[in-house]
């Protein structure tokens, strides 16, 4: 906790995303502004936490954060920008949609985009910051819903187990399946199983 200084504003606006590391899907971001008259127990590092417990922290953070917003760069985006500019961007985007403009943004990592705000980069941020926290759980709750609905559409490549990161089984799929429309065509994986197809 040493290295972190808590910016004394009242809006005080935590970014964080998910889904870096997955060969599908968009990248998912969210920007949130708690409200300190209603406080959220339980916040934490989304990845700390169980599916059910995250659901029902998204929806009391929804309910009673200040403002919340999503934002997200579609495989496309990522594949013609690279996944680290496209992953500001979406975070450029969650902080464009809030309806409070906050006085200070802390960004989850070590790097900021480009805000019409001051900015500070908060490494582990998601465990250290509660707004932080609220915006890694609202973005993992977003990407993994979907994962859900992409399932139900290609049930064979089960997304529901393993929400399109690398996986052994996930890499089994592509190959015996093929690539998919939403699939990062920049991926190295989905890259290899392209020119084998080709």
């Amino acid at each position: 906790m040493t290295d972190f200084v808590r910016p004394d504003v009242r809006l005080l606006c935590g970014v964080d995303e998910v889904g870096r590391g997955p060969l599908i899907g968009a990248v998912v971001t969210a920007a949130v502004i708690l409200d300190p008259s209603k406080p959220i127990a339980g916040l934490t590092d989304s990845k700390k936490l169980s599916e059910k417990k995250r659901r029902l922290l998204a929806t009391e953070i929804q309910q009673k954060a200040l403002c919340w917003s999503l934002g997200r760069a579609e495989p496309a985006e990522i594949d013609q920008l690279n996944i680290l500019h496209a992953t500001m961007l979406a975070m450029q985007r969650a902080v464009a949609g809030l309806a409070v403009l906050p006085e200070w943004v802390l960004i989850d990592g070590n790097r900021c985009p480009q805000l019409p705000v001051p900015a500070s980069a908060v490494v582990k941020g998601d465990s250290k910051v509660a707004e932080i926290s609220a915006a890694s759980i609202l973005a993992k709750v977003a990407r993994d819903e979907e994962m859900h609905l992409l399932h139900q559409r290609y049930p064979e490549f089960g997304f529901d187990r393993h929400k399109g990161y690398p996986t052994a089984d996930h890499l089994t799929a592509i190959q015996q399946f093929g690539v998919l429309p939403e699939h990062r065509r920049s991926f190295k994986p989905v890259q290899q199983q392209l020119e084998a197809s080709a």
